[in-house]
């Protein structure tokens, strides 16, 4: 694919916004985009130009002015290498090449962009690349786990225990964590208030200091119609609701859930859980820009779509994770106090 091609494809986001849309502040950040390296895009594509193409950082770049958005967290998608769905060649040496890569494609952009590396943290490797990446000044600011991607089950105890390692050690090194909760959906493993009791238990009190951002508010997307996911984050809102000190830096994003074609009570479901939360704790993001994801213009207008308040939008519309923040905002080991929006009466 050509690269004028890649950017017009990208940036399809052209379309004209409703008027009330454009009317209302853009998010702040991004909290959730990928890129993909040729060397990724290659994996990926199965035949027939199946897979992603490659996304580089003005690629993310394009899209985010699109949107009028100014910043944005790059999530590496490393951890696809030690899927245990692929046998790799040199595993590791490509786990490092692709956080490398996205490492400094975010150093083009230091003022809009910010990388996380990533690791399937079963790997034998895991505490390792977590320390090199912590070294590097382009990857010192997150590590992003997939829980799905890398078949984690909270419910087996040596995966529990291998998670609290990287936690604590992530908690270390002043890494804050961005994590794809879900289990695997391919492969049909538990999931729900189960799983998501030992992560609120076993591994948040791992990483008391740093944040802890629960991508998709614990689901996977496209859309808010996943029962078992709504089962996770129920036990999680909970936790934030009784401000359980395990949740004090506890976030979530939103990334591809809001729809334009969402059924009415997904809508509602959705939205009860954000306010159950509190939309202080509520990150936009959009996720990777390929196949049926909404890019971030068209991301933002489906979300604006939500029954929530123009009060509530707004303060989305404004959140920044800590670890976006500058430090006389964020704070050097406290989370500052943020007073939640009264919530309003049931619509």
């Amino acid at each position: 694919m050509q690269r004028r091609d890649l950017l017009k494809l990208l940036c399809a986001a052209a379309a004209p916004l409703p008027a009330w849309a454009a009317e209302v502040p853009a998010p702040a950040a991004d909290h959730h985009q990928h890129l993909f390296s040729p060397a990724m895009a290659r994996l990926l594509d199965t035949g027939a130009g199946s897979g992603p193409p490659a996304i580089a950082a003005s690629d993310v770049i394009a899209l985010l002015d699109a949107a009028g958005i100014r910043r944005a967290v790059l999530l590496s998608v490393a951890y696809v290498y030690g899927s245990p769905v692929r046998k790799i060649d040199d595993e590791y040496a490509k786990v490092r090449a692709e956080n490398d890569w996205n490492g400094a494609q975010a150093a083009l952009y230091p003022d809009r962009l910010r990388a996380f590396c990533s690791v399937n943290p079963l790997k034998d490797y895991a505490l390792d690349e977590l320390a090199r990446c912590a070294a590097n000044p382009q990857l010192r600011h997150g590590l992003k786990l997939h829980f799905g991607n890398s078949d984690i089950q909270l419910e087996n105890p040596e995966h529990a225990k291998r998670l609290k390692e990287i936690f604590a050690a992530a908690n270390r090194h002043g890494m804050a964590l961005a994590v794809h909760l879900r289990a695997s959906v391919s492969k049909h493993r538990p999931y729900g208030a189960v799983q998501a009791r030992v992560f609120l238990e076993e591994l948040l009190p791992a990483a008391p200091d740093v944040t802890v951002q629960v991508a998709h508010m614990a689901g996977t997307g496209p859309g808010y119609d996943d029962p078992a996911a709504d089962d996770a984050l129920s036990v999680l809102a909970e936790a934030v609701a009784k401000q359980d000190r395990r949740t004090r830096r506890l976030y979530f994003d939103v990334a591809s859930l809001a729809r334009a074609d969402m059924k009415p009570h997904d809508a509602a479901n959705l939205v009860q859980r954000i306010r159950q939360i509190g939309v202080e704790r509520i990150l936009y993001g959009s996720d990777a820009a390929s196949g049926n994801n909404l890019r971030p213009r068209e991301g933002w207008a489906a979300f604006r779509q939500l029954p929530l308040t123009e009060a509530e939008l707004t303060r989305i519309a404004q959140n920044l994770a800590p670890y976006l923040r500058a430090p006389e905002q964020a704070g050097s080991r406290r989370r500052p106090r943020v007073a939640k929006l009264r919530q309003p009466a049931q619509q």
